[in-house]
């Protein structure tokens, strides 16, 4: 069977599940699938192989005529967001066909993708991890970032030196988080450990 190796989801929040051994571990609870297949790619006509599926259904009213267009072939007037996925097979699925949480299955290991938590402005340690200057004996700038360069020589400030500055809201990658269990009757599935974002955030799920 030859399907998308990945879906679009939507973070609901953490919560810790009991195992059959009677450990509790935390996961996160994404709620994914069925998504349309809007697109399929073809090495032929576009030079590679990957199928591009829709999530989150739109308003005809806020969609333009270009994405209504587009969003015809798998029956809908748009799409809230547009992703690819490589696929697993030879022949890709047709446009208008439905991935489900059946391309996981509990125990493998995955990706997520997700946009982080922002933190606004923020100072090096927060930012950086910076250990931070004396907070005794006078210093005035326990939290400070110390020396960023040299007077003489080279006279200047290296570019990429670590300093404050806006903090979070970057797209992320957390690799290898197990899939605890994936329940299609309630269109969720259960990792292990945290994954990027806030609750409501959108995620992409990737198999590795």
């Amino acid at each position: 069977m030859t399907t998308a190796k990945g879906l679009i989801g939507k973070k609901l929040g953490m919560t810790r599940l009991f195992l059959r051994e009677g450990v509790a571990v935390p996961v996160t609870v994404i709620e994914a699938g069925p998504a349309a297949v809007v697109q399929v790619k073809t090495r032929a006509a576009d030079g590679y192989e990957a199928v591009q599926l829709g999530f989150g259904p739109k308003d005809e009213k806020h969609s333009s005529k270009p994405e209504r267009g587009h969003a015809a072939r798998a029956g809908a007037a748009g799409f809230k967001l547009l992703r690819e996925f490589s696929l697993s097979g030879e022949a890709g699925p047709a446009p208008g066909e439905q991935v489900t949480l059946a391309v996981f299955a509990p125990g493998e290991k995955i990706s997520v993708t997700g946009t982080s938590k922002g933190k606004g402005f923020a100072g090096v340690m927060k930012r950086h991890g910076f250990h931070g200057g004396r907070a005794t004996h006078g210093c005035l700038t326990p939290r400070g970032p110390g020396s960023i360069g040299c007077a003489a020589d080279p006279s200047r400030v290296f570019p990429g030196r670590r300093m404050a500055g806006h903090a979070g809201h970057r797209r992320t990658t957390v690799k290898n988080l197990t899939v605890v269990d994936v329940r299609p009757e309630y269109g969720v599935i259960l990792l292990r450990g945290a994954v990027p974002g806030p609750n409501g955030g959108l995620v992409l799920l990737k198999k590795n």
